[in-house]
């Protein structure tokens, strides 16, 4: 079946006659950001988002933008492949998408391959080595975690270096068992010294300096990523007390099904351990902070382009992997199908279109057929996604397609312009009706009168499901050569054979 799929989907697209000037593109990926930005109105409080808003002021903002999958590596992968999950049996961050597809066409590697420069900073593949194989870049600075203590790979960032793997006064979240994923506050660290700050800059040299070619710039943020370290000055934007905790329904979870269920359990043992140390109020102003302090880094980058020669001829995507839970459905962290983990800020500003508001439903696989009609590349044949750029010219032309988000094999769920509907692999099923339901507190997929609506999301389910991919103990992976081994056979996946 792998086989079958590298051969019909993953060709190198031809070349074509391409128009004299192409424009550029500014790829903007955040990490761990759910719709509590002010332009989304996620949160019930005040978000301090301001270049977020500029940017959502001059381009288009997709009010109802879904992820593929809500977990890093399958949202990414789908993304950066144009194909979903059920198309390729990458549904976990445990999956190396190089080695089970090494015919693949990224969507770097697609500028690439049409004499784009691509230049890539920070997160934009998932992060763990072996992820981003370097065939696709002809420039890329690696997140390297100088602040964050336990990945100490540059002690002289660290004045704690010699007294053990966490700096003085940690937890700084004052929740000690929570260990250091789930901390939050402000290190002992300058801002520009910041893993973000210097993503950032690696993207800044390249918008303000000419350019022979046009060029595909993907800076990716990894704040609000956890843990919640961020300067001083973002935590004191939001005062403890004007704090909004998310809306929570004592009986929330009474009509879920087993699989959901789960789900809702799986890291609530963190936000027990929140709650009973009186810090849930604590932690949502950190994660607050964080997507202040994201909001400032794509200020810079904004700058740099307007201030740049740039400016007039380049299309800015910003788009986070998927949503982020802080106690609804009782859980906190990601990989659920409900809204408040699928729904993401995405914003497309293009030269040439009008800026406004779409709420038709969209996802995140739509960016590669997307950018590359905008860009009049030629077209991938066998992608996932459906182009945007129809929305772009009007957001109120018609869609069909609703948008689909799954979460490991078998689970998915569809969400039009009122109503989600989630399949377990079971079949199992959850229902909601985000007109008169916005927090999904009430599951209807049993409700008689809902059967011609559960009918009609049904029908855009996946038909089928992928075997799932070997995982990352399938292979070695070799850091210095950039290969992979496939245990089993000795086959040697090596991106060097792929250059274009």
């Amino acid at each position: 079946m792998r086989h079958f799929l590298l051969l019909l989907l993953f060709a190198s697209a031809a070349w074509q006659t391409l128009p004299a000037v192409r424009p550029n593109v500014l790829f903007i990926s955040v990490d761990d950001m759910n719709d509590w930005i002010n332009c989304l109105g996620g949160y019930a409080g005040k978000v301090h988002t301001p270049n977020l808003d500029r940017l959502a002021a001059r381009g288009t903002l997709f009010t109802n933008a879904h992820c593929a999958s809500p977990k890093c590596a399958p949202s990414r992968t789908a993304l950066m492949t144009g194909l979903m999950p059920s198309s390729t049996g990458l549904y976990d961050n445990g999956h190396w998408w190089y080695p089970n597809m090494p015919e693949a066409v990224t969507l770097p590697m697609h500028f690439r391959n049409q004499g784009y420069k691509t230049v890539g900073a920070g997160k934009i593949h998932h992060h763990t080595a072996g992820s981003n194989p370097p065939h696709q870049w002809d420039e890329f600075q690696p997140l390297v975690f100088r602040d964050d203590p336990w990945f100490r790979t540059d002690k002289r960032n660290y004045p704690w270096s010699e007294s053990g793997p966490n700096p003085p006064d940690f937890p700084f979240g004052g929740v000690k068992k929570l260990g250091h994923e789930n901390d939050w506050g402000s290190l002992p660290l300058a801002e520009e010294a910041l893993d973000d700050v210097r993503t950032v800059d690696a993207a800044l040299a390249h918008l303000k300096a000419e350019s022979d070619k046009p060029f595909f710039i993907a800076c990716g943020l990894f704040r609000p990523h956890l843990p919640w370290y961020v300067p001083q000055a973002y935590f004191d934007m939001y005062k403890l007390d004007e704090i909004v905790l998310p809306a929570v329904f004592t009986a929330d979870l009474d009509d879920l099904p087993k699989p959901a269920s789960k789900l809702a359990a799986d890291r609530r043992q963190d936000f027990e351990q929140i709650k009973k140390a009186g810090k849930w109020r604590e932690a949502v102003r950190a994660y607050l902070a964080c997507i202040s302090f994201a909001d400032a880094q794509i200020g810079r980058l904004l700058n740099a382009l307007d201030e740049g020669p740039h400016a007039a001829d380049t299309i800015i995507v910003l788009w986070s992997d998927h949503g982020w839970h802080l106690g609804e459905k009782q859980h906190w962290h990601k990989s659920t199908l409900w809204e408040r983990a699928t729904r993401v800020p995405l914003i497309i500003s293009a030269p040439g279109f009008s800026p406004g508001r779409c709420a038709r439903p969209v996802n995140l696989i739509d960016l590669y057929p997307t950018l590359s009609e905008l860009c009049q590349l030629p077209v991938v044949d066998g992608l996932d996604g459906i182009s945007l750029a129809p929305l772009l010219r009007n957001p109120e032309s018609v869609r069909e397609r609703p948008s689909v988000t799954e979460f490991l094999e078998g689970n998915a769920a569809v969400r039009d312009e009122r109503y989600r509907y989630i399949r377990y692999h079971d079949g199992s099923e959850e229902l909601y009706d985000h007109q008169t339901d916005p927090h999904e507190w009430h599951n209807r997929a049993d409700d008689p009168e809902m059967a011609a609506i559960k009918a009609g999301l049904l029908k855009w389910l996946p038909q089928s499901w992928a075997a799932a991919a070997p995982g990352k103990k399938a292979f070695v992976f070799d850091p210095v050569s950039h290969s992979w081994t496939e245990k089993a056979s000795g086959r040697v996946f090596n991106p060097t054979d792929h250059k274009p």
